[in-house]
């Protein structure tokens, strides 16, 4: 409903549109560049539509008026500018992360990054202010049980949603022993890094040549963020740094790391880093996989549950607190599309029944990147089917009350429609939109 923040920057990386003021909603203004900004951008991405496009997008600008005309006269709703700050810069990142630096971002927008933050704050507020205005307008709205089951009664046949096939699997992951001699030799070659780079190296190119994390190309910069979204030895050390001084070799999930502080805005760092990961011997693989085929037999055997195995020995801290039960992190349930598994686990639950405990068999963990081995066992497996009650109560409900949200969102803007001046030109007379009362 809200538009995106590519917008202004792809329309103003084109020939520019002469001006036109298109609609008025209350004070406020929409442009015809800005029409075409939003239109340009849906092209870029692919999206098509079955009617007017520009039609659909003109509204979504009108709808956007009325929830920032509301949002900026409700004084519990508020913007800062750190966050607008910190969306600017993680925009910007984004843009860098795409065309590979600042210089190739300036050079396809044809402006100075400054001159881009500029042009996108406005954008970022609004869409803020829209998003705290949509939030508080839905926020008591709930359903109950006794709504779902009279809601999915009163479904007709062809009503009643398909709900997708789904697995339900446990697992145990096991990750092989590093030899301490490797762990030195990365751990050396990261302190004769710091030393190039005290010597006055560049931190950026060294990082392009030997981090081993996606960040590299862009010099090992992160971007801003909390510590919350960070590895927590990561973050102490990344917190405590001052000016430009390197990091002594900091040890994560994710392998050693130097790291160097770009900036830091409250609660928020941006940092570069050179990751190197110690290299894990073929014997070790080995013995990982004898050991968890081991437990495997002891499962099978029952001379102790999958849970308590899973408990006791998994590696990995998120499932082994749930038994080896794995979440969805997309739903926070433990149901799974298999368009959302993991290749290599998709593969191995393809052919099990229900129950069954699978050979260990290696694949990358998603958190760490690092090579493990695991042995999944299925809980439960469904095929695509008609929603019912009693095993589709999670999923029903959320469609009911996404239903209930779009209701209150939708009286919200009826309302507002009809107490509100609005205008909009004739070139747009024609549009069949999904609001009638636009047009007074």
């Amino acid at each position: 409903m809200v538009a995106g923040f590519l917008s202004v920057g792809i329309s103003q990386a084109q020939d520019k549109v002469i001006d036109q003021i298109i609609a008025v909603v209350g004070g406020n203004t929409i442009l015809k560049s800005d029409i075409e900004g939003m239109y340009i951008q849906k092209q870029a991405q692919g999206l098509t539509s079955d009617g007017d496009m520009k039609c659909e997008v003109l509204e979504e600008l009108l709808i956007e008026k009325l929830l920032v005309a509301e949002a900026l006269l409700d004084t519990t709703i508020e913007v800062s500018d750190s966050q607008i700050n910190q969306n600017l810069d993680q925009r910007i990142q984004y843009f860098v992360n795409n065309l590979g630096s600042e210089k190739e971002v300036e050079n396809y927008f044809k402006k100075s990054i400054i001159e881009i933050k500029a042009d996108l704050e406005e954008v970022i507020r609004n869409q803020q202010l829209t998003s705290q205005m949509q939030n508080k307008i839905i926020k008591d709205v709930k359903v109950t049980p006794a709504e779902v089951r009279y809601h999915y009664r009163n479904l007709k046949a062809e009503e009643i949603p398909l709900i997708d096939a789904y697995v339900e699997y446990e697992q145990i992951t096991f990750r092989p022993k590093i030899d301490p001699e490797e762990e030195n030799r990365v751990k050396n070659r990261l302190r004769e890094l710091k030393k190039r780079i005290e010597d006055g190296s560049s931190f950026a190119s060294m990082a392009v040549i030997y981090s081993e994390c996606p960040s590299a190309p862009v010099g090992g910069e992160l971007g801003y963020s909390g510590r919350a979204s960070l590895d927590p030895t990561y973050a102490a050390s990344a917190f405590n740094l001052k000016g430009d001084r390197v990091s002594n070799v900091v040890k994560s999930e994710f392998g050693y790391h130097i790291i160097q502080l770009i900036d830091r805005k409250g609660e928020q760092v941006n940092t570069r880093h050179i990751l190197m990961k110690p290299k894990i011997s073929e014997e070790a693989m080995e013995q990982a996989r004898q050991r968890l085929d081991s437990l495997a037999n002891f499962v099978r055997e029952q001379k102790l549950t999958f849970e308590q195995a899973a408990g006791s020995y998994s590696w990995d801290k998120n499932s082994r607190n749930n038994g080896g039960l794995v979440i969805n992190p997309m739903t926070m349930s433990s149901k799974w599309k298999v368009t959302e598994l993991d290749p290599d686990v998709s593969k191995v639950l393809a052919n099990m029944n229900i129950n069954e405990i699978s050979k260990p068999f290696q694949t990358i963990d998603e958190t760490s990147k690092q090579t493990v081995y695991k042995i999944v066992k299925l809980v439960k497996k469904t095929d695509t089917h008609k929603a019912n009650v009693s095993d589709d109560y999670i999923e029903l409900s959320q469609i009911y009350l996404e239903k209930k949200k779009q209701e209150a969102l939708d009286k919200w803007i009826r309302e507002k429609q009809a107490a509100t001046y609005i205008h909009i030109d004739d070139t747009y007379a024609n549009c069949q939109f999904k609001y009638s009362g636009w047009e007074k």
